[in-house]
């Protein structure tokens, strides 16, 4: 029989359990590969752009990355609390930036 924590388990790893992600044994479409490569841009082409509208609490170049991402107009105010709050982590992280952006985007 399967315990109630197993099952929990298992359906966090069904495809689209995790917005913004897809299972790991599935290969990238070209659509995945197009999002994560206009974030990439958005983000590493204006880093300290991007890291200085994180410490002001918004501004164009950290806009564009949430647009590349498609992170939902509504969510935004609340990622910007939350990338301020670990500002340290992405200053000298730029890929872990992205992957925030991918998972909070559609």
């Amino acid at each position: 029989m399967f315990s109630l924590p197993l099952l929990v388990l298992l359906a966090a790893c069904a495809p689209g359990a995790l917005p913004g992600l897809r299972p790991t044994l599935l290969p990238a479409t070209a659509q995945d590969n197009a999002r994560r490569g206009a974030v990439e841009l958005a983000v590493k082409g204006n880093f300290g752009a991007v890291l200085n509208d994180i410490e002001a609490g918004g501004g164009p170049a950290l806009e564009r990355a949430f647009d590349a991402a498609a992170v939902p107009l509504s969510d935004r105010p609340a990622r910007r609390l939350q990338l301020d709050g670990d500002l340290g982590l992405y200053e000298t992280n730029p890929g872990a930036l992205v992957t925030s952006l991918l998972l909070w985007g559609g």
